[in-house]
């Protein structure tokens, strides 16, 4: 249903979402490893995520001008909020807890969004209140995400400090996506995707302090690796990417809308074995089966029930 006007989405702007939001995590999922090229290029965490975000938000104002400031003070607040958790805090709490522990406990916690969106948006949003169809499918498809993880190795290195972050990070996109939710009701999607790389990029300035970065302006154009991933973290991963993600909040709800994050496994899973030449296991294969079984399971199990108690 559409929150401006009240009227309901039509099954074909249903379906353009339901597409928007695969193409949102797998270019998601590729982005882990053209992250990798450019650490690998020795560019540091926050240098990525500055560069990345600064290219998407000089892109989106060229693109497309609309009014610099919010309706209200408050709005404005929420605003700042949503740079904060979909910007700085997830991106930065992401990078350093892979420096602190083993990148299969970041991507498992990580993978926790959905569940953690749907158990937040129970207590903001009865419309949205998750029943026990999405709750048995989203448990199924996060043990999928278990397998998937650990598709080349069992080995589960437990540190503190690392895992902390990740969860962070997990929260950090739960409360995004329900903030959105309540903010697209009043503004545009670009809008919305603007002011978010604003803020994202404003609250991370502050680690450069800490963090030198590796390149300046002109050695980053000129390097061909450096350029060539930080455009596609740019133009694609995050302009593209959020500016779908926005409509696809708006079309299917937070907690649906979320429910797509389980299938980055699989995405990053199959380029790794493409491009990084990565073993794919029977773990794997059956992690990736579970992850469909359960997305699929939650919308039959959420479609029979609202049937039967008609």
């Amino acid at each position: 249903m559409s929150a401006k006007s009240g009227k309901p989405f039509s099954n074909k702007s249903l379906v353009i979402a339901h597409l928007g939001a695969l193409l949102c995590v797998l270019m998601w999922a590729i982005s882990f490893v053209s992250t990798k090229m450019l650490l690998n290029e020795e560019m540091q965490p926050v240098e990525i995520y500055i560069y990345r975000f600064t290219l998407a938000y000089l892109l989106i104002v060229l693109v497309k001008r609309e009014r610099w400031l919010c309706s209200t003070w408050m709005d404005e607040g929420l605003m700042l909020l949503c740079g904060l958790l979909a910007g700085s805090i997830y991106f930065l709490a992401e990078n350093f807890a892979l420096t602190y522990t083993l990148t299969s406990n970041v991507s498992l916690l990580t993978s926790t969004s959905p569940l953690i969106t749907a158990m937040i948006i129970g207590f903001w949003y009865r419309s949205e209140r998750p029943g026990k169809g999405m709750i048995a499918g989203s448990l199924v498809a996060f043990i999928g995400v278990g397998c998937v993880i650990f598709n080349s190795s069992f080995a589960l290195e437990i540190n503190p400090l690392g895992d902390m972050l990740a969860i962070l990070a997990s929260f950090s996109w739960a409360f995004y996506s329900i903030i959105l939710r309540k903010l697209s009701a009043r503004y545009s999607v670009w809008f919305l995707t603007r002011k978010t790389f604003f803020y994202g990029v404003i609250t991370a300035l502050p680690f450069l302090l800490v963090e030198t970065p590796r390149f300046t302006f002109i050695e980053a154009v000129t390097n061909r690796v450096v350029l060539s991933n930080v455009v596609f973290l740019g133009l694609g991963a995050s302009l593209v990417a959020y500016l779908l993600w926005g409509e696809t909040v708006k079309k299917l709800g937070a907690v649906k809308a979320n429910n797509y994050m389980y299938l980055q496994p699989i995405f990053t899973m199959a380029v790794s074995v493409l491009f990084l030449h990565e073993a794919l296991t029977f773990v794997g294969c059956l992690g990736c089966a579970m992850i469909l079984l359960g997305l699929w399971l939650g919308d039959y199990l959420t479609r029979r029930y609202s049937t039967s108690t008609k």
